[in-house]
């Protein structure tokens, strides 16, 4: 009776969770016995798009991989702990997910990671760039807006940079957008899709309601509102927690949503569409979230930013100073790094 009653429901965790086909991808997970990496790897682990799981982390990997190899889902899973093991974790890996790095606590801004996270980015995708160049990468650690270039500068050091494989994984705005719509509107949240452009911190948070499918009418007092609420969902999650950790679980969901998306986009699943954070020349700002196509290969199109209202062009000029000052920021981390 128990097996009927689970099997079902482990399978079907949303709308980007399901999934007929199978492939056998090598999926790694760097920072995964964090408040992010656990739950992460527990979805990754139930799909039957991962064939293998590559656990790291500084500590506790050991476990993390014994208690999910425990799960009846056919992804092996292994672990590997230590700077010396890293080299090992990422070779063969078709797929890297980055959610490492320390999270935010109250009165913190996404920017005050920064000194912290941008060296455990720089090192995690310099080790990447070295064993698994051909990865498709895919970072959560915060401030997205500074560790994308961060990656970025960092495959170019390596010359082995492909723009079409480095990705911001912004998926938990899209996911808050949908849910907070859903809830204003009466809606079913798996059936609502909003495309959330800009960035990934406060006001570079751009969520775009008038594009929002099925199209809802909200009023301008309201919108402000909503679009401020999108735009402060991690605070809310911080101080909510009072201390202890940020937005973990939602952003573990996102983060699967994302990687399931792409894997079955290099699984060749046609018309695959999420937005990320990648570079980009669809405005001034060197590096822009949209909504993207995803193919074999990554990004097979960027779709832009589509047709926007006069209060979602303002929010779009708003964001670019904080933007732009954000993507400097990492390049010239970078750059002293190297010297």
């Amino acid at each position: 009776m128990l097996s009927r009653v689970v099997r079902p429901v482990a399978a079907g965790l949303g709308r980007s969770f399901c999934s007929s086909s199978q492939s056998n991808a090598r999926v790694a997970v760097l920072g995964a016995s964090g408040g992010i990496g656990q739950p992460l790897s527990l979805l990754l682990k139930n799909s039957p798009l991962v064939s293998e799981l590559s656990l790291y982390d500084i500590a506790h990997t050991p476990g993390v991989a014994a208690d999910l190899g425990h799960i009846e889902t056919r992804a092996k899973v292994t672990g590997y702990m230590g700077a010396e093991q890293l080299p090992d974790a990422l070779k063969g890996s078709e797929l890297v997910v980055i959610p490492a790095g320390v999270p935010r606590k109250p009165g913190m801004t996404r920017d005050d990671l920064f000194t912290t996270n941008a060296s455990i980015v720089a090192d995690l995708t310099e080790a990447c760039a070295r064993h698994c160049p051909e990865a498709m990468i895919c970072i959560i650690a915060n401030p997205v807006n500074s560790t994308i270039p961060i990656t970025t500068e960092i495959f170019k050091k390596h010359g082995v940079y492909n723009p079409n494989k480095i990705f911001g994984v912004s998926t938990l705005d899209v996911v808050r957008a949908n849910t907070f719509i859903a809830e204003l509107k009466g809606l079913d949240p798996a059936r609502v899709s909003v495309p959330v452009i800009g960035g990934h911190a406060g006001k570079t948070i751009i969520p775009l309601i008038s594009q929002c499918n099925p199209k809802v009418e909200i009023p301008q007092d309201k919108l402000q509102a909503l679009t401020e609420r999108i735009q402060e969902a991690g605070t809310e999650v911080v101080k909510a927690k009072a201390g202890a950790g940020s937005a973990t679980l939602s952003m573990a969901y996102a983060g699967a949503r994302f990687v399931f998306s792409l894997l079955d986009a290099m699984n060749g699943k046609e018309g695959v569409v999420e937005c990320a954070f990648v570079r980009s020349e669809e405005t001034e700002s060197p590096y822009f979230a949209t909504p993207l196509l995803l193919g074999k290969s990554g990004i097979e199109k960027n779709l832009g930013l589509g047709k926007l209202s006069a209060f979602e062009e303002k929010l779009v000029a708003e964001a670019m100073g904080e933007l732009k000052a954000s993507i400097k920021k990492g390049e010239d981390f970078v750059k002293s790094r190297s010297k």
